[in-house]
């Protein structure tokens, strides 16, 4: 098989799935170097810098660059043809041997560096899937996108509340209750609170220092929380990575905003950062009334349930956030939190429409 020395592999790639990482898995094999341009429309609702990225995920051993191309494609269209070029060449400026197409348009486009045109199964006989699909619906094709697409794409819920709420419990019964669909569904995932993890090892700390020591002896610090808030998002996109379409989180980094004020007083900027870094898509509030409070031997603030369900309320309103509260028994709980579950699945991804094609 001959062996070619610069590749290029051009798309929308929006969002990849795993027809392009074939095309690129197979022209990084056939070259000694590959180059992918990921071309996207400033209309298109997935950022060029997200998929730049997700592509650079998948494949780090060939050099992944991006160009935003507004011009609506016409293949038929010559000086449509220039216009795409001058964008291309922009990005990818030096000589191309080989251009690694699944499309009919391949050969002109291969003609037009001045490269050979290498055709990789353009049936689609290997990976039956394409970006129309995934756009029109990403549970039916989750099993053909890599995992930072799905971390990407994966609809992220997030269980807060004051201390001894149930938080918890709702968010491994949610879990419970979508792994039992099956398919997809039985890799959901739930991300446990790593703040309840972090004050865990504080205490065991001091306890080697001092056997006797009970939780009301523990003290925090200010940057105690952007750790808990860094680990907290790492965890949940780790599982984002590996699960289904929804990912059940025990509070997130916007929750550890509040914390941080329960326990230090006042807001700290680098958690706030932090915090608006990950995207989540709804949060269930869990209130304190009807709810016994446990003391656990890592609880000391019954008292102050109320102030800091009316701040989570507050910060959720503030800042935008789609939440729904939750309250009643255990299973009026699981039931209400599905509903909002299920409403925002139903909502579905909302990708806009690319920019029109003329073949």
């Amino acid at each position: 098989m001959r062996r070619h020395g610069h590749g290029l592999v051009l798309g929308k790639f929006y969002p990849p799935h795993a027809g392009h990482h074939h095309l690129v898995r197979t022209a990084r094999d056939r070259c000694e170097r590959l180059t992918v341009l990921v071309c996207a429309a400033s209309v298109e609702s997935v950022p060029l810098a997200d998929r730049v990225a997700w592509m650079r995920d998948a494949h780090p051993d060939v050099r992944v660059v991006g160009a935003v191309d507004d011009i609506p494609m016409d293949v038929t269209d010559a000086a449509v043809w220039d216009a795409h070029m001058d964008v291309f060449t922009a990005a990818v400026p030096e000589q191309v041997d080989a251009v690694f197409t699944s499309e009919a348009y391949g050969e002109e486009l291969a003609r037009r560096f001045g490269a050979e045109s290498v055709l990789v199964d353009p049936d689609r006989t290997l990976f039956p899937v394409s970006g129309t699909a995934v756009r029109a619906d990403p549970i039916g094709c989750w099993d053909y996108l890599e995992p930072p697409v799905r971390a990407g794409l994966a609809r992220r819920v997030v269980v807060l509340g004051a201390e001894s709420t149930g938080t918890t419990t709702l968010a491994l019964a949610l879990a419970e209750h979508y792994r039992r669909r099956g398919g997809i569904w039985a890799r959901t995932r739930y991300v446990a609170e790593y703040g309840r993890e972090f004050s865990e090892a504080k205490l065991a700390a001091l306890r080697e220092r001092w056997p006797h020591a009970q939780w009301e002896d523990v003290s925090f610090t200010t940057d105690d929380f952007p750790l808990i808030a860094e680990t907290q998002n790492a965890r949940e996109e780790a599982a984002a990575r590996a699960g289904s379409p929804v990912l059940f989180c025990d509070t997130d980094s916007f929750a550890t905003t509040v914390w941080h004020e329960r326990y230090i007083g006042g807001r700290n900027p680098l958690v706030e950062k932090t915090a608006d870094r990950v995207t989540h898509h709804l949060w269930l509030l869990t209130g304190h009334e009807g709810v016994p409070f446990e003391d656990d031997g890592l609880r000391d603030g019954e008292e102050l349930r109320p102030w800091m369900t009316d701040r989570f309320r507050a910060e959720l309103t503030r800042t935008g956030r789609r939440f729904v509260e939750i309250a009643g028994s255990r299973a009026e709980r699981l039931e209400r939190a599905a509903a909002a579950v299920d409403e925002l699945l139903a909502a579905g991804w909302n990708f806009t429409a690319p920019l029109p094609e003329r073949r």
